[in-house]
């Protein structure tokens, strides 16, 4: 009666039941070969002879074959040791070969860097980071979009660093950076005639002739906005909802309503500056959004660092002043970059 083929899984068993030649074995045995004594072999390896003779000796078991004719001296490799030696040299050139191309491939990846960031950050942070990391690689292509978008992209490999506003991403593979933080600020049309806020609970108190204009719920900062304006207990009807900056700033500066939204969002969109009157708000628990870099762990050496330094650094030094200069009435923390640990 004919045996019964094996299944899938007693196929595995077999196969790992073979066992895998021992590189470090390999080497040793070429080495011995080639020097033609363990002594001269255990000196190019920088180990000690009896090291290398039990390799040659565990090499030998693991094979259940002779590999050296010890009857001779120096002894001399069997018919199988000739054999084997032939082989293990071009296996062991292949694998140094291996990792030289894995480290050449690691370079190669550093040398383009694709990153992604949503817009406001893009459109203000983006030009003076990517001068920055210039010296870091050869090629850099900065996306731009929503943050539900980049962290999907980041997911598939699409992107290699991503600048976000929300740290909720459910893979346990990417780590997060806080970069820094900016405030909630209200935008009035400057021919409307507001007293400075006090409170947050001033905005339950604007006239109901002046309605809000909201981001769309499709953006995070949309989603934000309406989380704080519930914590605040502020409820205003829906009349106008944008993805971007630029749309809600313009009926904004046209008279047509107020809007929250933010410094970096605000400079982004500096044209309208002069047609509205921007607010800072009495800092509340839910009162700032957050950027964050988001990157694969333990991938880029240290890159992953440095744009996180440089990005705060390119705050501090250019962002938070133009900031200033554009609208000088908001407090020194409305941008706010934290502090950073001596390593």
């Amino acid at each position: 009666m004919p045996k019964p083929l094996p299944t899938a899984l007693g196929t595995r068993k077999a196969r790992r039941a073979r066992p895998l030649p021992d590189l470090q074995l390999l080497e040793a045995f070429v080495a011995v070969c080639d020097a033609g004594s363990m002594a001269l072999a255990a000196q190019q390896l920088g180990l000690s002879q009896s090291a290398v003779s039990q390799a040659v000796k565990t090499l030998e078991a693991e094979l259940g074959v002779a590999l050296l004719d010890r009857e001779v001296r120096p002894a001399v490799p069997t018919h199988a040791g000739s054999m084997l030696r032939e082989r293990a040299t071009r296996l062991l050139g292949q694998a140094r070969n291996l990792v030289e191309q894995v480290r050449a491939t690691a370079r190669h990846e550093h040398a383009r860097i694709h990153l992604g960031c949503v817009d406001s950050f893009a459109a203000t942070v983006g030009p003076r980071l990517i001068r920055a990391l210039s010296g870091s690689a050869q090629q850099i292509l900065m996306w731009s979009g929503l943050t539900p978008t980049l962290t999907e992209q980041l997911r598939r490999r699409e992107l290699d660093f991503a600048i976000c506003t929300d740290s909720a991403i459910d893979d346990p593979r990417i780590v997060q950076r806080l970069l820094f933080s900016e405030s909630w600020v209200a935008v009035f049309p400057k021919a409307h005639a507001v007293p400075g806020l006090t409170s947050v609970r001033a905005l339950s108190d604007l006239p109901a002739g002046l309605p809000l204009i909201r981001y769309s719920q499709r953006s995070v900062i949309g989603q934000q906005i309406e989380r704080f304006l519930r914590h605040i207990g502020v409820q205003a009807p829906r009349s106008y909802e944008f993805d971007a900056t630029d749309p809600l700033l313009s009926l904004v500066a046209s008279g047509l309503g107020w809007a929250l939204s933010t410094p970096l969002c605000l400079l982004q969109s500096r044209q309208y500056l002069d047609d509205v009157v921007v607010l800072p708000i009495p800092t509340t628990r839910l009162g700032q959004r957050h950027f964050f870099l988001l990157s694969r762990e333990d991938e880029w050496a240290g890159l992953d660092d440095h744009i996180a330094r440089i990005t705060r650094d390119v705050i501090r030094q250019d962002t938070a002043p133009a900031i200033r200069r554009a609208m000088p009435g908001l407090p020194p923390d409305a941008l706010l970059c934290p502090i950073e640990e001596t390593p």
